[in-house]
């Protein structure tokens, strides 16, 4: 072992004794120093520096006391480890008291566990005094090292035996003890489980305490007459996980991989029976390996309640799903178990679970884990979460392909709802994965590019599951707004020349890039054609988006013309008003406009997520008790939506780049002070602020812009082309 140190007993008792003496002494005889050279008239340093020594002797000595109630505690308790040499026998004593508690309490917890399993009531409440030292590497190590890979998998199989036979008894008192006492044990396991085995904690078990836990979890176990695989109880356990800890990459690497092989080795001859036509017939359900308290009938009652499930779910959890809720805690455990294609297999594990195993998924219809999961491995801005978002893509896409086809009148209709119904549930993470990746929306439509394996036409597939559910929707259209802020931020600013270039963070190939009249000089005209080329690019894919949203709704016999509450919110709230965090430059009545949210706080959140951003605009917005936007209210459907929130961006760009700094304010609703100066946003009525929009499309020219957008926005051929369609012209303005 590692920071211990070899001690005899007998002699180590002995030193203590002696040193608290001799602090004693070294005390006294101080003091009477003291008093001589005092009484004598001489220099009392020396006695003051025998001082000195005497308290560093004292607090020697009680550490010595210290290190000797360890010890004794620990032989009492037979937590010691001893060697003998030709010198005698000697005890390993650890050089920190706190690795000593470590292995004290680490042990007694372990010992608990082991009787706590074997139904002990004193023990399992014994074990759960322990449940805080999770965070002590120390504690933990010993802990596991005592419980072994076999006590681990035994302990919530006893659990769930015992809580078994307490329902059977109809003990309610019993049932409720033994929950309340399962969840909290479960969840110390499972932190405990988590940091012992990460290679990179410090509690680290080792590569064979993992490749035993693979061992256990294939074994065969019985508590009383009940028989069960161990990987049935751990999975007890990682349902138990509150993310806090996450499972490592190794974790899932060797266990985690090792539970998706031996479900699909346990359950491939059903379920490929169940697809010939007399299993179709007999045996159609694809049911996955249920977890123990699922088998047993406990439902969530040895989950922690954040863990509980979602409601319509049959309270039970497949083994696989449990790993699942795992693995979503981390992006590098969602990545190590999905971006991997196990030897002799021909498809990825992503692949696997929406193909040949979604059946399964769809059993216990709690799709929560493995959503969320998705969305954590789909969602990150690295390689491997682009890589896994375009295979979630082109995969779903294939998929639902044949649900859909054109009706008589030309408009999408669903025409097998057995198999929409069966991929709905992946419509949140599908609009996710693509929301996290918003920029390739514009390369597939604009650029004719790829995404992996994913065209246009997989993408608009992909895109009719995901603006089916309305969330999904509402992050698609939150995305495509940020992108569309981000594209209109890129644009120079009015003013912007090769001597002021680096101040203003451009360079002087941006100058050249912007000014089309080759004066030198950025003006109103070069900018003014720099944002129509921006927003006509912009509203392609918001067309999309939209458009495929309607023709859902459409197939779905929804009413077409409504409003999705997300995007009232966001008008009302006027999401998009705000520059890009760490905008280049302010146009000088920007400034004003904005106060000081741009010089405090907002510039600070460069880099936030969008939906930070979105909830400080809202924040701000609603401090002044209204919104800025009441038109919301007569929204007939998402496409207004969609275009009074270009009208919002479109009028504070042309603020932010100085397109209006030119124009006289005079004295206007909006505008307050001698001379007047726009007022911040947040502080307009909602009147003030309609008035400014209309006074920005009068004055500064956002009319053109806002009708270059509108009928990009409103043209359909695209999503024609991609889902075949011939979508009848609008009659009216509205839908």
């Amino acid at each position: 072992m590692t920071e211990f140190s070899g001690v005899k007993q007998p002699e180590f008792d002995t030193m203590t004794g002696r040193h608290a003496q001799a602090a004693g002494r070294l005390e006294e005889l101080a003091q009477t120093l003291y008093g001589e050279l005092q009484r004598a008239g001489l220099d009392t340093a020396p006695a003051t520096r025998l001082r000195e020594l005497a308290e560093r002797v004292t607090t020697q000595a009680e550490d010595l006391r210290r290190r000797q109630r360890l010890v004794h505690e620990l032989q009492r308790q037979k937590v010691t480890f001893g060697r003998s040499t030709p010198a005698g026998s000697f005890l390993e004593m650890p050089d920190r008291l706190e690795i000593a508690k470590g292995l004290l309490d680490g042990t007694l917890a372990g010992r608990a566990a082991l009787k706590a399993a074997d139904g002990d009531t004193k023990a399992l409440a014994e074990l759960q005094k322990y449940a805080s030292r999770t965070g002590d590497a120390e504690f933990v190590k010993t802990f596991l090292g005592t419980l072994g890979a076999r006590g681990v998998t035994r302990l919530p199989g006893s659990f769930a035996t015992q809580l078994r036979d307490a329902m059977n008894r109809e003990d309610s008192d019993r049932v409720g003890r033994l929950s309340t006492s399962g969840q909290k044990v479960l969840s110390m396991l499972a932190t405990a489980l988590a940091k012992g085995t990460n290679p990179k904690d410090s509690a680290y078990m080792g590569a064979d305490f993992l490749k035993d836990l693979t061992k256990e979890g294939r074994a065969e176990h019985k508590s009383g007459d009940t028989t069960y695989s161990g990987y049935q109880a751990q999975a007890l356990i990682w349902r138990a996980h509150d993310g806090k800890t996450p499972f490592p990459k190794a974790f899932m690497e060797v266990i985690g991989r090792d539970v998706i092989a031996y479900e699909h080795e346990q359950r491939k001859d059903q379920w490929a029976a169940g697809k010939d036509p007399l299993g179709r017939t007999f045996a159609s359900a694809q049911i996955p390996i249920i977890d123990l308290a699922g088998a047993l009938g406990l439902g969530t009652q040895l989950r922690p309640g954040t863990q509980a499930g979602v409601p319509g779910a049959k309270g039970g959890s497949s083994v696989v799903d449990d790993l699942f809720h795992a693995a979503k805690s981390s992006r590098e455990a969602s990545h190590t178990l999905l971006d991997h294609t196990p030897a002799g297999w021909k498809e990825s594990v992503l692949d696997y679970l929406l193909t040949t195993r979604w059946g399964a998924s769809l059993y216990l219809k709690d799709h929560a884990p493995f959503n969320d999961m998705l969305v954590t491995a789909t969602t990150g801005q690295d390689a491997t979460s682009q890589k896994l978002a375009a295979e979630l893509t082109k995969i779903v896409a294939d998929e639902v392909r044949g649900a859909f086809g054109k009706a008589d009148d030309g408009n999408l209709e669903i025409r097998d709802r057995e198999a929409f119904d069966r991929l709905a549930p992946l419509s949140y993470p599908v609009a996710r994965a693509i929301s996290a990746n918003i920029d390739q929306l514009s390369r597939l439509l604009l650029n004719h590019a790829t995404f992996g394996k994913v065209a246009a036409q997989d993408m608009s597939y992909a895109l009719v599951l995901a603006t089916s559910h309305d969330a999904g929707f509402e992050a698609l259209v939150k995305a495509q707004t940020e992108h569309m802020r981000a594209a209109l931020d890129t644009v120079a600013p009015v003013g912007l020349t090769a001597s002021n270039a680096e101040r203003l963070g451009f360079t002087k190939a941006d100058v050249k890039k912007f000014d089309f009249d080759e004066d030198g000089r950025v003006d109103k005209a070069d900018i003014k054609q720099f944002l129509i080329d921006r927003t006509v690019a912009e509203a392609r894919p918001f067309s999309h988006i939209v458009e495929i949203r309607r023709q859902v709704l459409i197939a779905q016999g929804l009413n077409v013309k409504k409003v999705d509450e997300s995007l009232k919110t966001m008008v009302r709230d006027a999401i998009g008003l705000l520059p890009v965090p760490g905008a280049k430059q302010i146009g000088e009545l920007a400034t004003g406009s904005f106060g000081n949210l741009v010089s405090t706080h907002y510039e600070k959140m460069a880099g936030a997520a969008y939906d930070e951003v979105a909830k400080q605009v809202a924040r701000q917005m609603s401090e002044h008790g209204q919104g800025l936007d009441e038109t919301h209210r007569m929204l007939a459907n998402n496409r207004l939506a969609v275009e009074r929130l270009a009208e919002q961006m479109l009028a504070t760009a042309m603020l932010n780049k100085g397109l209006l700094d030119e124009f006289s304010l005079g004295k206007l609703a909006f505008t307050s002070g001698t001379p007047p100066i726009l007022k911040p946003f947040a502080e307009m009525t909602s009147q003030e602020y309609s008035a400014f929009l209309v006074w920005a499309r009068e004055t500064g020219g956002s009319d053109d812009l806002l009708d270059r957008f509108m009928s990009t926005f409103r043209r359909t051929s695209e999503v024609d082309d991609y889902l075949d369609l011939q979508i009848p012209a609008s009659i009216g303005g509205g839908t």
